[in-house]
């Protein structure tokens, strides 16, 4: 984290009342009991995906194994704490950031690296039938549903949900169509996508802030359709990306090659990105959830002026600043791609989250 992250996050509403995460687990005990062995049981996969990376290596098993070990030792000592009301939270997000840090311990920095790349080369091919697609829906109202859609369709292409790797792993041809069909119809659990159609019909934002979450088919197909369609409407585009991997999360350094590439896909994405309207920002997080107390000077300052917030995807809009307020119009989607929080929260496997608050 930086250290010049005092000033904090300039679009939140109050930074002394904000809290990221949006469940304490030491605060319920039956989401306590269910966290820590979903997350005793995905390390296996990780582990896996661990050494499948560095396969080259030797030593790639062993270290992947104490990887493993390190990691569920860890949770046996933080699920059995004892439990001041003063201490800092149990978080989902500790558990997470506590895996990406145990991977690194053991020299695995970046084990989606090769697949990441794989998908994000696949998704440019298919970005042009994709913006044609768009360009012939006239009706506005549709046009933004679709691209909303496509942007939580895409959002189901992520390694770390066992829900989605399963089918992954399962169906190499499941794709933005199949996953279209996959989340939930209309209404959604929450469902606020009139309000921002609505929004869509008068004058456009100055400056959108969008937190992106996964490579491949979610920043791609997914984020970059809804950014060009912003930048039409002359909205200057800033597009926040982790500083560190975590997970198959799309990085600030490889989000600005894919971009780099889109620009020879899409005129109006390459005059954004080389007049200054289209910025690349890392957001200094180096875990999937995003907490707006430790963001960069840099990232700070960038998005002052900004009047629309979008964040995208299940640990930073719903695990963090799902009740998070802020002094700009705010537009948070997710697909809940665990069937246990998607109950707790009234809902089904693949729920959709799309929460629109206007000021």
């Amino acid at each position: 984290m930086s250290s010049s992250s005092s000033k904090g996050f300039p679009l939140l509403q109050d930074l002394a009342s904000y809290i990221p995460d949006s469940l304490d687990l030491n605060r319920d005990a039956a989401a306590k009991e269910y966290w820590f062995g979903c997350f005793d049981r995905l390390v296996l996969k990780f582990e896996l995906q661990a050494a499948k990376s560095q396969s080259s290596d030797p030593s790639a098993d062993a270290r992947a194994a104490q990887f493993r070990e390190h990691y569920q030792e860890k949770l046996r000592q933080l699920k059995k704490a004892n439990v001041d009301p003063n201490d800092q939270p149990l978080t989902i997000r500790t558990l997470l950031e506590l895996n990406q840090k145990s991977l690194r311990l053991y020299g695995f920095s970046d084990p989606w690296k090769e697949q990441k790349k794989l998908e994000n080369e696949a998704s440019l091919k298919k970005l042009p039938a994709r913006l044609q697609w768009l360009d012939q829906v006239d009706d506005i109202n549709a046009k933004w549903t679709a691209i909303i859609k496509g942007v939580l369709a895409g959002n189901m292409f992520d390694w770390g949900a066992q829900a989605v790797s399963q089918i992954l792993e399962k169906d190499a041809g499941f794709g933005l169509e199949e996953a279209l069909e996959r989340i939930q119809k209309r209404p959604w659990l929450v469902d606020c996508l009139e309000q921002w159609l609505e929004r869509m019909k008068g004058p456009a934002h100055s400056c959108a802030t969008i937190f992106t979450d996964n490579s491949g088919i979610d920043i791609v197909l997914g984020i970059l359709p809804l950014v060009r369609e912003l930048l039409l409407r002359k909205t200057k585009v800033l597009l926040c990306a982790n500083t560190e991997p975590a997970l198959n999360d799309i990085t600030y350094e490889e989000l600005n090659e894919v971009v780099k590439e889109c620009c020879s896909e899409c005129e109006t994405i390459n005059q954004a990105y080389h007049s200054g309207m289209l910025k690349i920002v890392g957001n200094d997080q180096n875990g999937p959830c995003l907490d707006f107390r430790n963001i960069s000077q840099e990232l700070s300052d960038a998005t002052a002026d900004s009047d629309l917030l979008i964040i995208v995807g299940m640990a930073r809009a719903l695990h963090t600043n799902l009740n998070a307020k802020f002094s700009c119009d705010a537009l948070k989607l997710a697909v809940v791609k665990n069937e246990w929080l998607a109950n707790y929260l009234g809902g089904d496997t693949f729920s959709v989250i799309c929460k629109y608050e206007k000021v």
